[in-house]
Protein backbone atom coordinates (compact mmCIF):
# COMPACT_ATOMS: atom_id res chain seq x y z
CA UNK A 1 0.00 0.00 0.00
CA UNK A 2 3.40 2.52 -0.01
CA UNK A 3 2.95 2.81 -3.63
CA UNK A 4 -0.15 3.15 -6.41
CA UNK A 5 0.99 -0.37 -7.20
CA UNK A 6 -0.25 -1.63 -3.67
CA UNK A 7 -3.10 0.62 -2.70
CA UNK A 8 -6.70 0.97 -2.85
CA UNK A 9 -7.78 3.59 -5.07
CA UNK A 10 -11.84 4.82 -4.26
CA UNK A 11 -13.81 7.06 -6.29
CA UNK A 12 -15.19 9.37 -4.39
CA UNK A 13 -17.63 10.92 -6.90
CA UNK A 14 -21.50 10.09 -5.39
CA UNK A 15 -22.64 6.53 -6.79
CA UNK A 16 -26.32 6.09 -7.52
CA UNK A 17 -27.02 2.95 -4.67
CA UNK A 18 -24.16 5.29 -2.12
CA UNK A 19 -22.04 2.30 -1.80
CA UNK A 20 -18.48 2.83 -1.48
CA UNK A 21 -16.52 1.48 -5.17
CA UNK A 22 -12.84 0.98 -5.32
CA UNK A 23 -10.44 0.21 -8.08
CA UNK A 24 -7.97 -2.21 -7.10
CA UNK A 25 -5.03 -3.03 -9.00
CA UNK A 26 -3.95 -7.30 -9.01
CA UNK A 27 -1.53 -8.89 -10.69
CA UNK A 28 0.06 -8.19 -13.83
CA UNK A 29 -2.61 -5.58 -14.62
CA UNK A 30 -0.24 -2.03 -14.41
CA UNK A 31 -1.93 0.34 -12.06
CA UNK A 32 -3.09 3.65 -13.38
CA UNK A 33 -0.52 6.50 -12.71
CA UNK A 34 -0.66 9.23 -10.64
CA UNK A 35 -2.24 11.52 -13.33
CA UNK A 36 -4.75 9.02 -14.22
CA UNK A 37 -6.00 8.79 -10.91
CA UNK A 38 -5.81 12.36 -10.49
CA UNK A 39 -8.33 12.54 -13.24
CA UNK A 40 -10.69 10.09 -11.66
CA UNK A 41 -10.88 11.81 -8.67
CA UNK A 42 -9.85 8.53 -7.02
CA UNK A 43 -9.01 8.28 -3.52
CA UNK A 44 -5.62 6.20 -2.47
CA UNK A 45 -5.29 4.67 0.76
CA UNK A 46 -1.71 4.05 1.82
CA UNK A 47 0.97 3.44 4.31
CA UNK A 48 2.48 6.49 5.56
CA UNK A 49 5.69 5.29 5.47
CA UNK A 50 7.72 7.84 4.00
CA UNK A 51 8.42 11.13 6.36
CA UNK A 52 6.69 13.40 3.38
CA UNK A 53 3.35 10.86 4.21
CA UNK A 54 3.81 11.34 8.07
CA UNK A 55 4.72 15.00 7.78
CA UNK A 56 1.07 15.68 6.05
CA UNK A 57 -0.71 12.94 8.42
CA UNK A 58 0.46 15.15 11.42
CA UNK A 59 0.04 18.42 10.14
CA UNK A 60 -3.45 17.65 9.27
CA UNK A 61 -4.28 15.62 12.86
CA UNK A 62 -2.69 18.81 14.31
CA UNK A 63 -5.18 21.10 12.56
CA UNK A 64 -8.12 19.07 13.13
CA UNK A 65 -7.49 18.81 16.64
CA UNK A 66 -6.57 22.43 17.19
CA UNK A 67 -10.01 23.38 15.39
CA UNK A 68 -11.73 21.40 18.15
CA UNK A 69 -9.33 23.04 21.01
CA UNK A 70 -7.22 19.99 21.95
CA UNK A 71 -3.63 19.84 22.12
CA UNK A 72 -1.39 17.18 20.02
CA UNK A 73 1.75 15.30 20.66
CA UNK A 74 4.81 15.33 18.52
CA UNK A 75 4.70 13.53 15.47
CA UNK A 76 5.61 9.64 16.20
CA UNK A 77 8.18 9.39 13.76
CA UNK A 78 8.47 5.93 11.26
CA UNK A 79 6.59 3.11 11.53
CA UNK A 80 7.25 1.01 13.91
CA UNK A 81 5.93 -2.37 14.73
CA UNK A 82 3.82 -1.24 17.50
CA UNK A 83 2.43 1.74 15.19
CA UNK A 84 1.14 1.75 11.71
CA UNK A 85 -0.56 4.72 10.17
CA UNK A 86 -2.78 5.16 7.01
CA UNK A 87 -3.71 7.89 4.78
CA UNK A 88 -6.48 8.66 2.09
CA UNK A 89 -5.44 11.46 -0.58
CA UNK A 90 -7.13 13.13 -3.26
CA UNK A 91 -5.31 14.20 -6.04
CA UNK A 92 -2.14 13.66 -3.47
CA UNK A 93 -3.51 15.30 -0.71
CA UNK A 94 -4.12 13.98 2.67
CA UNK A 95 -7.81 14.45 2.92
CA UNK A 96 -7.36 11.64 6.06
CA UNK A 97 -5.14 9.75 8.31
CA UNK A 98 -5.70 7.28 11.14
CA UNK A 99 -2.80 4.89 13.41
CA UNK A 100 -3.18 1.60 14.78
CA UNK A 101 -1.11 0.81 18.02
CA UNK A 102 -0.22 -2.57 18.85
CA UNK A 103 -0.44 -3.72 22.61
CA UNK A 104 2.88 -4.75 23.60
CA UNK A 105 5.48 -4.54 26.53
CA UNK A 106 4.89 -0.51 26.47
CA UNK A 107 1.22 -0.74 26.61
CA UNK A 108 -1.17 1.30 24.60
CA UNK A 109 -1.87 5.16 24.95
CA UNK A 110 -5.09 4.45 26.34
CA UNK A 111 -3.68 2.95 29.38
CA UNK A 112 -2.86 6.11 30.77
CA UNK A 113 -6.15 7.05 30.99
CA UNK A 114 -8.75 3.88 31.39
CA UNK A 115 -5.76 1.43 32.63
CA UNK A 116 -8.06 -0.50 34.49
CA UNK A 117 -10.59 -1.12 31.81
CA UNK A 118 -7.87 -2.31 29.24
CA UNK A 119 -6.42 -4.39 32.43
CA UNK A 120 -9.89 -6.20 32.11
CA UNK A 121 -9.97 -6.98 28.63
CA UNK A 122 -6.61 -8.76 28.93
CA UNK A 123 -7.48 -10.63 32.18
CA UNK A 124 -10.45 -11.74 29.90
CA UNK A 125 -7.55 -12.83 27.04
CA UNK A 126 -7.98 -10.39 24.52
CA UNK A 127 -5.53 -9.12 21.91
CA UNK A 128 -5.97 -5.18 22.03
CA UNK A 129 -5.20 -2.49 19.41
CA UNK A 130 -5.98 1.00 19.83
CA UNK A 131 -7.49 3.26 16.86
CA UNK A 132 -5.47 7.18 17.78
CA UNK A 133 -4.71 10.67 15.84
CA UNK A 134 -7.90 10.11 13.77
CA UNK A 135 -8.61 12.93 11.81
CA UNK A 136 -10.73 13.75 8.94
CA UNK A 137 -10.75 17.06 6.71
CA UNK A 138 -14.22 18.83 6.39
CA UNK A 139 -14.70 17.49 2.53
CA UNK A 140 -18.03 16.70 1.34
CA UNK A 141 -16.94 12.90 1.09
CA UNK A 142 -15.65 12.43 4.38
CA UNK A 143 -18.15 9.44 5.09
CA UNK A 144 -16.24 7.75 2.30
CA UNK A 145 -12.75 8.91 3.57
CA UNK A 146 -13.72 7.58 7.30
CA UNK A 147 -14.89 4.26 5.84
CA UNK A 148 -12.24 3.17 3.47
CA UNK A 149 -9.62 4.37 6.70
CA UNK A 150 -11.45 2.71 8.79
CA UNK A 151 -12.24 -0.74 6.73
CA UNK A 152 -8.14 -0.88 5.95
CA UNK A 153 -7.54 -0.40 9.17
CA UNK A 154 -9.92 -3.07 10.83
CA UNK A 155 -8.71 -5.38 8.16
CA UNK A 156 -4.56 -4.60 9.14
CA UNK A 157 -5.45 -5.49 12.70
CA UNK A 158 -7.85 -8.14 12.62
CA UNK A 159 -6.50 -10.36 9.71
CA UNK A 160 -2.99 -9.19 9.48
CA UNK A 161 -2.17 -8.30 13.20
CA UNK A 162 -4.56 -10.73 14.97
CA UNK A 163 -6.05 -8.36 17.41
CA UNK A 164 -9.80 -9.35 18.38
CA UNK A 165 -10.43 -5.79 19.79
CA UNK A 166 -10.06 -2.61 19.00
CA UNK A 167 -10.60 0.47 21.45
CA UNK A 168 -10.86 4.46 21.49
CA UNK A 169 -11.34 7.41 23.17
CA UNK A 170 -13.15 9.59 22.05
CA UNK A 171 -15.43 13.03 23.24
CA UNK A 172 -18.28 12.26 24.82
CA UNK A 173 -20.35 14.25 21.90
CA UNK A 174 -18.67 11.90 19.70
CA UNK A 175 -19.94 8.45 21.82
CA UNK A 176 -23.58 8.36 19.93
CA UNK A 177 -21.73 8.76 16.41
CA UNK A 178 -19.52 5.53 17.29
CA UNK A 179 -22.42 3.72 18.68
CA UNK A 180 -24.52 3.97 16.47
CA UNK A 181 -22.74 4.23 13.32
CA UNK A 182 -20.11 1.44 13.72
CA UNK A 183 -21.48 -0.24 16.77
CA UNK A 184 -18.37 0.36 19.79
CA UNK A 185 -20.41 0.23 22.86
CA UNK A 186 -19.05 2.40 26.09
CA UNK A 187 -16.33 0.54 28.43
CA UNK A 188 -15.79 3.51 30.30
CA UNK A 189 -17.28 6.80 31.73
CA UNK A 190 -15.85 10.14 31.10
CA UNK A 191 -12.78 10.93 32.36
CA UNK A 192 -10.24 13.90 31.44
CA UNK A 193 -7.76 12.83 28.55
CA UNK A 194 -4.45 14.62 29.81
CA UNK A 195 -2.39 13.96 26.21
CA UNK A 196 -5.64 16.08 24.46
CA UNK A 197 -6.53 18.13 27.83
CA UNK A 198 -10.01 16.91 26.61
CA UNK A 199 -12.52 14.70 28.26
CA UNK A 200 -12.41 11.29 26.86
CA UNK A 201 -14.91 8.32 26.97
CA UNK A 202 -13.57 4.88 26.26
CA UNK A 203 -15.03 2.79 23.76
CA UNK A 204 -14.54 -0.71 22.70
CA UNK A 205 -15.43 -3.19 19.56
CA UNK A 206 -15.02 -6.71 19.15
CA UNK A 207 -13.27 -7.27 15.93
CA UNK A 208 -14.99 -10.70 15.07
CA UNK A 209 -18.28 -8.50 15.60
CA UNK A 210 -17.09 -6.32 13.59
CA UNK A 211 -16.48 -8.37 10.74
CA UNK A 212 -19.85 -9.94 11.13
CA UNK A 213 -21.50 -6.82 10.30
CA UNK A 214 -19.16 -6.16 7.15
CA UNK A 215 -20.35 -9.58 5.92
CA UNK A 216 -23.94 -8.43 6.75
CA UNK A 217 -23.89 -5.06 4.64
CA UNK A 218 -23.07 -7.00 1.80
CA UNK A 219 -24.45 -10.43 2.04
CA UNK A 220 -27.88 -8.22 2.71
CA UNK A 221 -27.83 -5.52 0.35
CA UNK A 222 -31.56 -4.23 1.57
CA UNK A 223 -30.01 -3.44 5.06
CA UNK A 224 -27.60 -0.70 3.66
CA UNK A 225 -30.37 1.73 3.73
CA UNK A 226 -29.72 1.64 7.57
CA UNK A 227 -27.94 4.08 9.00
CA UNK A 228 -24.61 2.50 9.14
CA UNK A 229 -20.97 3.16 7.99
CA UNK A 230 -20.44 -0.41 7.16
CA UNK A 231 -22.74 0.44 4.04
CA UNK A 232 -19.30 2.47 2.88
CA UNK A 233 -17.00 -0.41 3.20
CA UNK A 234 -15.19 -2.51 0.85
CA UNK A 235 -16.93 -5.45 -0.98
CA UNK A 236 -15.57 -9.24 -0.42
CA UNK A 237 -13.47 -9.27 -3.74
CA UNK A 238 -12.23 -5.69 -2.83
CA UNK A 239 -11.05 -6.96 0.83
CA UNK A 240 -9.49 -9.64 -0.70
CA UNK A 241 -7.31 -7.29 -2.74
CA UNK A 242 -6.32 -5.46 0.35
CA UNK A 243 -5.12 -8.33 2.04
CA UNK A 244 -3.21 -9.52 -0.55
CA UNK A 245 -1.26 -6.01 -0.53
CA UNK A 246 -1.20 -6.07 3.63
CA UNK A 247 0.58 -9.55 3.31
CA UNK A 248 2.86 -8.22 0.89
CA UNK A 249 4.11 -5.69 3.32
CA UNK A 250 3.93 -7.81 6.51
CA UNK A 251 5.87 -11.26 7.04
CA UNK A 252 3.35 -13.80 8.13
CA UNK A 253 1.89 -13.65 11.61
CA UNK A 254 0.67 -16.21 13.45
CA UNK A 255 -3.47 -15.62 13.66
CA UNK A 256 -3.62 -15.88 9.79
CA UNK A 257 -6.27 -18.05 10.37
CA UNK A 258 -8.96 -15.00 11.13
Amino acid sequence: MDSANDAAAVRTADEADDVLHSMLFDGDEPAPSAEVLKARHCMVIRAADTEGHRSAAHVLVERRYADSGYTTAPSAGAQTPARFTLTAEVNDTVQGTLTIGFDGSGGLLVDQCFGDATARLRDEGATLCEFIKFAVDSVAHSKRVLAALFHTAFIYAYVIRGCDRIVIEVNPRHVRFYAHMLGFEVLADERINPRVNAPAVLMSIDLHYGAERIAMAHREPGRRSERSMYRYFFSAEETRGIVRRLLAKDEPAPALAH
